[in-house]
């Protein structure tokens, strides 16, 4: 009875009782109706800033040029781009001419990944002071490198050879195939711009009179396949070549020095000039490598752009990356997966932590 008498108190309450419990139940109602509309309204901006951070992205179109450094930096770009910054970025055709020309004059493509800028100086200048391109970053931290090279094993086994002079004082190491007694320095094939500066250099370092012939490889493959048949074999080499690329991915070779600075006025007058008589030694300047944007891309890309400001990679981490492609036989795309999955210590530098996971999750 005692028990039922307790319990049944409350309910001899005033009615002033009840419309107190009334009105805190329906201001907990008004509480949590106004809860629920802030969180709705707090998700709304989130949305919202997302979806306008992926509008200032917007559409995107990169130029893919037709060699595979920049093929694959193309596609990098585009799965960065478009998993991590919501970007719709598509991939069309292009060459460092044509693509940049068509960025001054019709602006776009939006970004060109890997222009080898030195080819068209006067363009990139005149576009850049025009406000038609700007260059965000180095594609290439070390820039394009051409030169003379020899193998690792070859340079460790004589650590005296550190130049091209002191390459050409050892015939014996470097033996012409076809010319028993003489040494060879392998040029590239005819038309290239390294091929004549490499036959300007055999002149200007007395190749001819230290026991050398100059020996034409005739194509890419054959320059290629020479490097490869000499690695194989251990024996000596010396010729033109340059990085990144497959073949220095795989081989591991040594560019000599030149024991000379470089001399702009040189290079120009004679060194690139096949019909000069007279070439002097002389540095082999390294090319500028940049990612080329349009202006009215990097005025709308928001954070895309600090992607790309701080996307830049080195010739080595290039060279493996397509020596895995062409072991492979991979494309650009599967390439730039390929990197995205073993090299998160390099990429995950380049974006937010944001767009790193959505990245991750993407090439899983």
């Amino acid at each position: 009875m005692g028990i039922k008498g307790k319990i049944a108190q409350p309910a001899k309450q005033d009615a002033g009782g009840e419309h107190k419990i009334f009105v805190l139940l329906q201001m907990g109602e008004y509480l949590m109706k106004k809860l629920l509309a802030s969180t709705i309204l707090v998700a709304g901006i989130v949305g919202f800033s997302g979806m306008a951070s992926a509008a200032e992205c917007g559409d995107v179109t990169i130029a893919s040029m037709n060699w595979q450094s920049a093929e694959v930096l193309a596609n990098l770009d585009r799965l960065i781009l478009t998993e991590g910054y919501g970007c719709k970025a598509e991939l069309i055709s292009g060459d460092t001419v044509p693509t940049i020309t068509s960025m001054i004059e019709k602006g776009e493509p939006d970004i060109a990944p890997e222009g080898w800028v030195d080819f068209l100086p006067d363009v990139v200048a005149q576009g850049t002071k025009e406000g038609k391109i700007v260059s965000v970053s180095k594609a290439l931290s070390q820039g394009g490198v051409s030169g003379w090279w020899i193998p690792k094993y070859i340079a460790d086994a004589h650590p005296d050879i550190k130049t091209i002079a002191d390459a050409l004082k050892h015939p014996e190491l470097f033996p012409a195939p076809e010319e028993p007694g003489k040494g060879a320095v392998v040029n590239g094939p005819a038309g290239w711009g390294g091929t004549r500066v490499t036959t300007q250099f055999f002149k200007a370092y007395g190749g001819e009179k230290a026991g050398f012939v100059l020996v034409d490889s005739g194509t890419s493959a054959g320059l290629d396949g020479s490097i490869a048949k000499a690695y194989e074999r251990k024996e000596g080499w010396m010729g033109f070549y340059w990085e990144p690329t497959a073949l220095l991915g795989k081989y591991e070779m040594v560019k000599l020095g030149h024991g000379v600075p470089f001399d702009e006025a040189e290079w120009k007058r004679c060194n690139t000039v096949e019909s000069c008589a007279d070439p002097k030694p002389n540095e082999w300047p390294k090319d500028n490598v940049e990612t080329l944007v349009t202006k009215p891309f990097a005025d709308r890309a928001g954070p895309a752009l600090d992607y790309l400001k701080a996307r830049s990679w080195t010739n080595e981490t290039v060279n493996k990356l397509l020596a895995w492609m062409t072991d492979n036989q991979a494309t650009g795309e599967a390439g730039a997966k390929y990197f995205l999955k073993n090299n998160e210590d390099v990429w995950t530098k380049w974006v937010s932590p944001e767009a790193a996971e959505k990245i991750k999750a993407a090439v899983k």
